[in-house]
């Protein structure tokens, strides 16, 4: 035993020696090493149930105690509208009346406010973007999930709303913080009223009333209500974590005997079912909602007591910006008003002197500063310890109220999820055959290059696709588009090194020295052209619009990461294979390289 340790050893030594030898070795293990952790990254079912039968089989061992494989982390892709199903609103902002240099900060304001309100939904991820096409300024709007356009498009609503209101005389001064008392007092007695409310629904379906009757007589979540709660079937990372959670703990028509609480209520929840769908685990459920009420939800001014509104409005306010105190260096926001809104802010301030005025956008209130003294010259400055970021978010809410930006829906699509699963799976199968097809031609013309080539394509696939999940790319059919698009561009790279090594080969070059001087002559060519496609990549993600765009980033990133593959991946494979063997078998590079020319030819 000792001496096939030795042995063992001994070969591992000479395998990797410092050498020039050993040092190829070396790259090679490191590419194959990567290749496996993305491809587990990309597909961990393989490796979880092998780890699985392994930690099985150990536990039975004197070695279970220290020995215990660890599972791969499952993280869920991202899909686009088209493949996932749900409502593409598209809003354009009438800016005519807004100079050109307040427009962006105009649009984000209206961003900021539509997603706030989209928020509410209960949408995983939702998607509200801005976009300049020429002189049309536009909001996109994709809420996956969500297939009720009309109601989607009651709850964005249309131009957000902004008033200036003032403290009741017998109401106390509240923190500059915005904690309403009376508000936090009577959102507490919502709350505890929802709570008992769930509770005593959760208890009747316990006991074995008709689960979805009791969601349609009683569920406050208006997508699902009006079909028993069901929800249909989905996989993680599309519902809330919490949600989440209280759905895969259960087994098939089991209802969860506790209250789940997310952001959006109380959920009361059954599992109808599960399966495996592509080596996807989804399940099915249903749930009765009750919903409760959140600091951030927006507020009326029933809610807020003791706020009285003044004819100071949006209206008035021209612009609103971020500026730093001189002495102190902090963040504060200045406000601006025309004549109008002057008149009416040095009343407002001359009555309110060591009291707060309250400034709410669409009824929710995002600042209350005390007035320090009465205000004149049409210019006011908010200060409260802000950071830059609140200090900008704030003046964002401000100018989506303030100026005249209405939106207009232009645009509206409801994408079925049956019709998203079947652009998936031939997505899929589009992109398999596509490398298959690649596979197959630089096998029949390339032959063992063509080999190595192909297995450069895998890792190639492998760790494009684990970039498109580690930093989040939303995978649409354009993108899966620009995706096989660049697999087509990384074989490229390969057939021109190939070329220029065959013509380095026909000049009577050593197998070496060839695929040394081919690398280094197709090298200008990969670069220019790969320079090329990321500049046109560029132009179409900062011009394009959303599916314009993520067409562009799959492909940009498909793009650098076949520079990668082609230089250094089968660049490695082949210098690992190449020895005096080989000389004597040209063939097994293309074709006409049975023989050698003249060098001097």
């Amino acid at each position: 035993m000792k001496k096939m340790l030795a042995k063992f050893g001994m070969g591992l030594r000479r395998f990797f020696s410092p050498s020039m030898r050993g040092r190829v070795r070396w790259a090679v293990l490191a590419v194959v090493l990567l290749g496996v952790l993305t491809g587990t990254i990309d597909y961990p079912q393989p490796w979880n149930t092998l780890a699985a039968r392994t930690n099985d089989w150990t536990a039975k061992t004197r070695y279970g105690k220290w020995f215990r494989l660890p599972n791969a982390h499952y993280a869920p892709y991202k899909l686009g509208l088209d493949l996932l199903g749900g409502t593409h609103l598209l809003y354009e902002a009438d800016v005519a009346a807004i100079t050109e240099k307040e427009r962006a900060d105009a649009l984000a304001g209206v961003r900021d406010v539509i997603e706030r309100r989209v928020n509410s939904f209960g949408v995983s991820e939702p998607l509200v973007q801005t976009n300049r096409t020429g002189d049309h300024y536009r909001v996109i709007v994709e809420l996956a999930g969500i297939r009720d356009v009309n109601q989607a498009i009651k709850m964005i609503g249309e131009t957000p709303t902004l008033d200036f209101r003032e403290r009741a005389p017998d109401t106390a001064t509240v923190p500059q913080k915005l904690v309403y008392n009376e508000a936090a007092k009577k959102m507490d007695e919502y709350n505890a009223a929802a709570k008992k409310k769930a509770e005593g629904i959760l208890r009747r379906a316990l006991a074995g009333e008709d689960f979805s009757k009791l969601a349609a007589a009683n569920s406050e979540d208006p997508g699902s209500k009006t079909k028993g709660g069901d929800l249909g079937y989905f996989g993680k990372g599309t519902m809330v974590k919490e949600f989440e959670d209280g759905v895969w703990s259960l087994k098939v028509g089991q209802i969860n005997p506790k209250l789940v609480q997310s952001g959006f209520g109380y959920h009361i929840i059954k599992k109808i079912g599960q399966r495996t769908t592509d080596g996807k685990e989804e399940v099915s459920a249903s749930h009765i909602l009750i919903a409760t009420q959140s600091p951030d939800q927006t507020a009326s001014s029933s809610q807020l007591p003791g706020w009285t509104p003044t004819q100071l409005t949006g209206k008035q306010l021209k612009r609103a910006q971020v500026t730093f105190n001189q002495q102190t260096g902090e963040p504060t926001v200045q406000l601006a008003f025309n004549d109008e809104g002057d008149k009416l802010f040095a009343d407002i301030t001359e009555r309110n002197i060591g009291k707060q005025v309250g400034i709410f956008l669409d009824g929710q209130p995002i600042s209350a500063p005390v007035v320090q003294q009465k205000i004149t010259g049409g210019t006011a400055v908010i200060t409260g310890s802000f950071t830059v970021q609140e200090a900008k978010l704030l003046a964002q809410r401000l100018n989506a109220g303030a100026l005249p930006v209405p939106i207009k829906l232009v645009s509206q699509q409801t994408v079925d999820a049956t019709l998203g699963d079947v652009s998936l799976q031939r997505s899929l199968f589009a992109g398999l055959l596509g490398i298959a097809a690649v596979i197959l031609f630089m096998l029949i013309f390339y032959r063992l290059p063509g080999v190595l080539a192909s297995v450069a394509l895998l890792i190639y696939t492998a760790i494009t696709i684990t970039v498109f999940k580690l930093i989040g790319v939303t995978m649409t059919l354009a993108g899966i588009a620009g995706f096989i698009l660049s697999v087509g561009m990384a074989v490229d790279a390969n057939i021109l090194i190939f070329e220029r090594t065959k013509e380095e080969l026909r000049r009577g070059r050593t197998l070496k020295d060839g695929l040394s001087e081919g690398f280094k002559r197709a090298w200008n060519s990969i670069r220019d052209s790969n320079v090329s496609s990321l500049i046109t990549s560029g132009i179409l993600i900062w011009f394009g619009t959303s599916t314009v765009r993520g067409f562009a980033i799959t492909l940009a990133i498909g793009i650098l990461v076949s520079m990668f593959s082609a230089i250094t991946v089968t660049r490695t494979f082949l210098r690992f294979i190449i020895g005096p063997s080989l000389e004597r078998h040209l063939w097994l590079f293309g074709g006409h390289l049975g023989s050698k020319s003249n060098p001097s030819a």
